[in-house]
């Protein structure tokens, strides 16, 4: 089984998605956007060990049936309700317009 994710610094290795998440070293700071297909923004973690300290990228696909919720199908960026959260690479709010990056953010919580 190969291993979900390997610290390029480091070497630490996670096999799999859940190590990772529940590794109290790892820390979601950053999103990165990719407005053409969300599923392959990036979802940036700074790999918190003594040491180290190496930022791990995570295609958001990566964690995408972790989120049960509703997911809307019209992009809002940019309009009248959205609060430019995605643009800010190291915003991790929760965003309330009803927009179809919306479950990327709450994926973030739940990272958190």
């Amino acid at each position: 089984m190969p291993e979900f994710k390997k610290c390029s610094m480091c070497s630490a290795l996670w096999k799999s998605r859940e190590d990772f998440i529940s590794d109290p070293e790892i820390v979601l700071n950053g999103y990165k956007a990719d407005f053409e297909s969300l599923d392959y923004g990036l979802f940036l973690f700074t790999h918190e060990k003594e040491g180290c300290c190496s930022t791990l990228a995570v295609e958001v696909g990566d964690f995408k049936d972790l989120y049960q919720g509703q997911v809307y199908s019209e992009r809002k960026t940019g309009g009248p309700e959205c609060p430019r959260y995605c643009k800010d690479e190291h915003q991790l709010a929760r965003c309330k317009a009803k927009c179809e990056c919306a479950y990327v953010r709450e994926l973030m919580q739940m990272l958190k």
